[in-house]
């Protein structure tokens, strides 16, 4: 897996809820094979939140395992980046809803994913 945290100008994280999901949790997905983390972060933004990046303007955060949100007794692992700027999003493909959300909100929130309240959160 491969994230990226986005923030605005208070300071707050973008996070989304896919398609048929009850967690929010930062914009990113799976890696297809042959392709590096930052690539697949690059390729599931753009296809998630029409956000162009290029993989060179970002800047690894750190690899972090954590709780599936969205399927019970399963762990994660996933590489999160963060980009500097400002965003325009719109939810596509699979996303079903995007919050910005304070990083408090996120860490006292149980309707954000575990990995990023857990481990993104405290990171950052």
């Amino acid at each position: 897996m491969a994230a990226v945290v986005f923030r605005d100008a208070e300071g707050r994280l973008l996070t989304v809820r896919k398609n048929g999901t009850s967690k929010f949790m930062l914009p990113g997905g799976k890696l297809e094979p042959g392709e590096s983390a930052a690539e697949a972060a690059v390729r599931e933004v753009a296809e998630e939140l029409g956000v162009r990046l290029r993989v060179e303007e970002l800047a690894l955060l750190g690899e972090f395992e954590g709780d599936a949100a969205n399927e019970p007794g399963h762990l994660l692992r996933s590489t999160v980046f963060t980009w500097a700027g400002e965003v325009a999003p719109d939810a596509a493909a699979e996303i079903a809803e995007l919050r910005w959300a304070s990083p408090g909100e996120i860490a006292d929130g149980a309707e954000f994913a575990p990995l990023t309240r857990e481990c993104v959160v405290p990171a950052l």
